[in-house]
C-alpha cells in the first residue's frame, strides 16, 4: 500500500504565500506523475498543477505565473509553491500520484491518478 501525507495549509491574507508538501510512502513503486487538486465548497474538484518524473508541467489557468509545482524523486514528495494568493484559492487542496506506467505530459483528470491524499486546508483572507 501506499501512504501519502500532505502538509502546509493554513490561514493567509490575500497576497500572501504557502508551501504545501507531500510525501509518498510504502511499497516500492515508481512515481510516474504528482499533482494538486483542490475543492471549494459546492464546487468540483479541479486540477491545480501536476508534474511528471521527467519534470513536465501543467497548470490551471487560474494559477499560470503564481503557483510552482516542484517534486524530490529521492525523497518522492512533491510540492506546490503558492503566491500571491487570492480569496479564490481557499480550498481544500489533495496530493495524487500516480504509479501506473504513464508516458506524455502530466494527467489531468483526477481518475487517472491512483492514490491521494487527506487533503490540508489553505483559506485565503481578503
Amino acid at each position: 500500500q501506499v501512504q501519502l501525507v500532505d502538509s502546509g495549509g493554513g490561514l493567509v491574507q490575500a497576497g500572501g504565500s504557502l508551501r504545501l508538501s507531500c510525501a509518498a510512502s510504502g511499497r516500492t513503486f515508481t512515481t510516474y506523475a504528482m499533482g494538486w487538486f483542490r475543492q471549494a465548497p459546492g464546487k468540483q474538484r479541479e486540477l491545480v498543477a501536476a508534474i511528471t518524473s521527467g519534470g513536465s508541467t501543467n497548470y490551471a489557468d487560474s494559477v499560470k505565473g503564481r503557483f510552482t509545482i516542484s517534486r524530490d524523486n529521492a525523497k518522492n514528495t512533491v510540492y506546490l509553491q503558492m503566491n500571491s494568493l487570492k480569496p479564490e484559492d481557499t480550498a481544500v487542496y489533495y496530493c495524487a500520484i500516480r504509479v501506473r506506467l504513464w508516458v506524455g505530459a502530466p494527467p489531468l483528470k483526477g481518475y487517472n491518478y491512483d492514490y491521494w491524499g487527506q487533503g490540508t486546508q489553505v483559506t485565503v483572507s481578503s
